[in-house]
């Protein structure tokens, strides 16, 4: 399905890399003893976790990628991977509303990879490929530039699934006929949605080898998990 030209506003682009900025930084900054980071480490985790899902997405689309055709990108993820590496301690006790925050950089970078799959007129599920790996580019590059085996493929509290909810529910909205921006406002929605009640609730696929819950997202551990 071909749309027009969906074109992400620089506003919102710019607050999704920032916060993904600042939750990279946030990471590096847990490192302590022969892993710790230095400053400049910091910012690049920061940049690739700001950057990294629009890189992939335009690279995945074989588009120029935007985030290099400003200024502004860079200069963003730097600042807040600086910011969220000064405050870092602040930060931390505010660990629920970076939770929170965390979700809905997740469902914004989903919904703004699959809308513009779309306008492009690639089909719908690819559209939906493309987005989920556009909402979870930046932790997977993270995670291979750091050394650390890639989270999405662990155990976990849903991050990766509630991306991809969200871009199937945001393409399957476009197919019925709602605008496309319409669309992205819901398929955003759903994605925060389920990746907070997954992390409350502490909910995760179970493992391949044991089928059994298994808390082991350790974001969890700051906010009460209820309980039936």
């Amino acid at each position: 399905m071909t749309q027009t030209q969906f074109v992400i506003p620089l506003w919102a682009d710019l607050t999704a890399v920032g916060l993904g900025g600042v939750q990279g930084a946030l990471f590096a900054s847990g490192f302590v003893g022969k892993r710790r980071l230095d400053p400049l480490g910091v910012v690049i985790i920061g940049i690739l976790i700001g950057m990294g899902g629009g890189l992939i997405r335009d690279l995945l689309l074989n588009v120029p990628p935007v985030t290099l055709q400003s200024n502004w990108y860079l200069i963003t993820a730097t600042t807040a991977a600086l910011v969220g590496m000064l405050l870092s301690n602040v930060f931390q006790r505010l660990n629920a509303v970076i939770i929170g925050l965390d979700a809905v950089v997740i469902g914004l970078f989903g919904a703004f990879g699959t809308s513009k799959a779309l306008s492009l007129g690639l089909p719908i599920v690819p559209a939906i490929f493309i987005g989920s790996c556009a909402a979870v580019g930046g932790s997977i590059l993270r995670d291979v530039i750091l050394g650390l085996p890639v989270a999405i493929m662990h155990v976990g509290s849903l991050y990766a699934v509630a991306a991809a909810a969200g871009c199937a529910v945001l393409a399957g909205t476009v197919t019925f006929g709602a605008p496309l921006v319409v669309a992205a406002i819901i398929g955003i929605v759903v994605t925060t949605i389920i990746r907070l009640l997954a992390v409350v609730f502490d909910i995760s696929l179970p493992e391949q080898r044991a089928l059994h819950r298994r808390k082991v997202a350790v974001e969890t551990s700051a906010i009460p998990i209820v309980r039936d």
